[in-house]
């Protein structure tokens, strides 16, 4: 009987990861509609024959309480216990609950179709500040760290002398004579 605590224990963490998966609110004591959905996807309940998604959608709706949106691992366990026997025609109540136990028990929620950010050749070659020409070179040093306000920027010199003006700051020399 040890190996069926253990067992139930290992399938109350998977319902707790199920029912926290998307919604940081939830205390994982309570699973909604879209988790049950996703438990049963991810750990091949819904074989797409004998169980399908709606199968999955009316029993959620048969087990929770009228007004709740909801189910709590007691009714998960009941939803179990109704759908093992019609995903594993031929075996007996017990085995059939033991084979769905095992199916969810330890696993967790996968993030299929998870965009993951592609880092290619076309990309390292855009993003490589050394090959930089022009005004887009200064504005980064050597290391490839940009410069900040000082390498966007022409910083104006309030001096009085107009930009690129060659006798800048001989006025006072020429006054004297």
């Amino acid at each position: 009987m040890a190996g069926t605590s253990n067992n139930m224990a290992a399938l109350h963490d998977s319902f707790k990861k199920f029912a926290i998966h998307g919604d940081t609110a939830s205390t994982g004591n309570e699973m909604n509609g879209k988790n049950w959905s996703k438990l049963c996807k991810d750990c091949k309940v819904i074989d797409g024959k004998t169980v399908t998604s709606t199968d999955v959608d009316i029993l959620f709706s048969k087990v929770k309480s009228k007004s709740a949106r909801v189910i709590t691992f007691e009714e998960f366990k009941m939803a179990l216990a109704e759908l093992a026997p019609k995903r594993f025609k031929g075996k007996s109540q017990e085995e059939a609950l033991a084979s769905i136990y095992a199916l969810i028990a330890g696993k967790d929620p996968t993030n299929a179709g998870v965009t993951v950010a592609y880092k290619g050749g076309g990309v390292d070659r855009l993003t490589d500040t050394s090959k930089y020409t022009g005004t887009h070179k200064e504005r980064f040093d050597e290391s490839g760290k940009g410069k900040g306000l000082s390498g966007r920027a022409d910083l104006a010199e309030n001096t009085g002398y107009v930009a690129n003006y060659k006798g800048a700051g001989t006025y006072d020399e020429k006054v004297q004579k």
